[in-house]
Formats: C-alpha cells, sequence, structure tokens
C-alpha cells in the first residue's frame, strides 16, 4: 500500500512538472525567450527525471523485477527515456534544439501511461516465465532507449524537410511569373509609386533576406547534426537490443530467430535506419540531409508499428505486452 501510494505521488509529480515545462516552452516561443525561464525548464526536467526514477525503483523494490513487465511499465520507461536524452544537451552546455521534441513527447508517453491505460495494467504483476530471465533490464532496457533516440532523432527530420520544403516554397513563389504579371499590371493601372518605392528599397529587403535565409541555414544544420547523432545513438542501441533479444530467444524458445512479427518490424525497423545512416553518409552538401530525412520519417511510423502495433494485434511470443 505504501509503495503504490508513492508511485501514484511520484508519477503525478513528474506529470505536473512536465506540463509546467511544456508551458514555459511555449511562453519563450510565443512571447520571447527569456534565460531564467529556459534555466527552469530545464531545471524542471531534471525534477521530472529524479521523479520518474523514483517511482522506477519504487516499482522495482515492490514488484522484485525490474519494472519493463507490460506496456505501463515500459510507456514510463520510454519518457525516463526521453528525459536522459533532453539532458544531454544541457549537460554538454550544448544549444539544446531538442526540448522541443524531447518534452512534449516525454508528456505525451506519461499522458497516455496514467490515463489511457486501464487502471488494471498500473499494477505490477509476476513475470510470466519468458520474463524470468537475467536478459529481461537488458533487452527491453535498450530496446525503449533505441525508440526514444528513434524517434526524437525523426522527428528533428521532420522538422528539417518541413523547413526545406518552405524555403522551396517560398522561392518557387518568388520566381512565379504571376508576380511579374500582378508587379505589371499595377504599374499600367496607379501602381507606379509603389514600384519606385520597391525599387528604393531593395537592399533593405535583400539585407533582411539574406540574414533569414542565413538563419534557416543554420537551424536547417543543426536539425541535420543533431538529426543524425541522435538517430546513430538510437541506432546502436537497436542493434544491441536486438542482439540481446536473440539471444535470449535462443534461452527461452531454442531459437536464435522465429520471425515473431515484434522480431519482423524490429528487422524492417533496423533495415530502415540503415539506408538513413548510409544515405546520410553519402549525401551531397547541397541535399542538406533531405533525402536521409525523408527516410528518417518512414523510420518514425515504423518504430509506432513495432511498439503499438503489434501490442493492439496482441499476438506472437510477445503478446504479454499487449493492451489485453
Amino acid at each position: 500500500m505504501i509503495f503504490a501510494t508513492l508511485e501514484h505521488i511520484l508519477t503525478h509529480i513528474s506529470f505536473s512538472i512536465i506540463s509546467i515545462v511544456i508551458l514555459i516552452h511555449l511562453m519563450n516561443l510565443l512571447v520571447y525567450e527569456i534565460e531564467g525561464l529556459r534555466n527552469s525548464s530545464e531545471k524542471g526536467m531534471i525534477a521530472t527525471f529524479s521523479s520518474i526514477t523514483g517511482f522506477l525503483v519504487t516499482r522495482w523494490i515492490s514488484s522484485g523485477h525490474f519494472p519493463l513487465s507490460n506496456l505501463y511499465e515500459s510507456l514510463i520507461f520510454l519518457s525516463w527515456s526521453l528525459s536522459i536524452i533532453h539532458m544531454i544537451p544541457y549537460i554538454r552546455n550544448h544549444k539544446n534544439d531538442l526540448n522541443a521534441i524531447t518534452a512534449p513527447s516525454a508528456i505525451f508517453t506519461q499522458g497516455f501511461a496514467t490515463s489511457g491505460l486501464s487502471t488494471e495494467m498500473h499494477q505490477p504483476a509476476i513475470l510470466v516465465p519468458a520474463l524470468q530471465s537475467q536478459w529481461l533490464m537488458m533487452h527491453v532496457s535498450m530496446m525503449l532507449l533505441s525508440y526514444a533516440a528513434l524517434l526524437c532523432g525523426s522527428l528533428l527530420s521532420v522538422a528539417l524537410i518541413v523547413i526545406t520544403f518552405q524555403k522551396k516554397i517560398d522561392f518557387f513563389l518568388k520566381n512565379k511569373n504571376f508576380l511579374s504579371l500582378r508587379r505589371s499590371f499595377f504599374f499600367f493601372l496607379f501602381d507606379d509609386m509603389e514600384y519606385l518605392n520597391e525599387k528604393g528599397n531593395v537592399l533593405k529587403k535583400a539585407s533582411f533576406l539574406s540574414f533569414q535565409n542565413f538563419y534557416k541555414y543554420q537551424l536547417v544544420q543543426r536539425l541535420d547534426s543533431w538529426s543524425y547523432r541522435v538517430i546513430s545513438l538510437g541506432f546502436t542501441f537497436l542493434t544491441i537490443g536486438i542482439l540481446s533479444g536473440a539471444v535470449w530467444a535462443n534461452e527461452a524458445w531454442g531459437s536464435y530467430w522465429n520471425w515473431d512479427p515484434k522480431e519482423t518490424w524490429a528487422f524492417i525497423t533496423w533495415t530502415i535506419f540503415a539506408i538513413y545512416l548510409h544515405t546520410r553518409k553519402n549525401s551531397k552538401l547541397q541535399d542538406q540531409g533531405t533525402n536521409s530525412a525523408f527516410v528518417a520519417s518512414i523510420g518514425f511510423l515504423l518504430i509506432w508499428i513495432c511498439y503499438f502495433g503489434i501490442n493492439l494485434l496482441g499476438i506472437g511470443f510477445h503478446s504479454y505486452g499487449s493492451f489485453q
């Protein structure tokens, strides 16, 4: 009873703190960035990480096993993993381009675990025989850490695609013939003075646009760099998770690979991100990682299929992690 109450308190504390962090990010985004608020949001994420860590430790002590036996515990661990990724740039004193991704993702996963799942799944349960192995912590933790990193990296790639295409659309609109026709039409009617004023402001507009384009270029480069770093980290975790899972499967079921739906989709996800790393490494400078970003955006969908899709169906050897 004491452990259940403590878990309840810690989950609500972490959810409340991260909600405040989201509000701070929105204030900095919509109003203007305040250095004090930004530092407070980073400290809030540290407090969230500490609360979730306390929950996991409490659940570990009360259940007698590492808390990764069902979907509820895995979602809490996923939120914990996202908090770690959020704090890495802060600890290394780098500009944190991940905060717009990690904080909302953490509150989404924790909110779904707390409110979207049945109360029966919140209760600790005895491990099924297939999970009673020392490989539980190694395999499942590596897979969830890889999901967290790959999801963040994929969302950064999606943001890169949006910004890049916005630039191309703006360039396309500026060079369409209808703009020149519009200018000619107004010139012949009554816009002669406006046209002259536009010529007088060419230097001002050119300097503003050059600064704006340079800022977008820097932003795209940072997004590409961070996406590559985070996905590389997640790909390493995913590889370790698949290999440890194969060893565990051989102990539990007598075969390293059984083409279980979870195993199959994990392999497909691994292949997609291997293609991403190959494409990103061999992409030309002028591509700015756009081609590889498209591959990463496909990987984003595959992760959710691998993580949630199989659980929704409740089939295969991994059916103990389903919603049922």
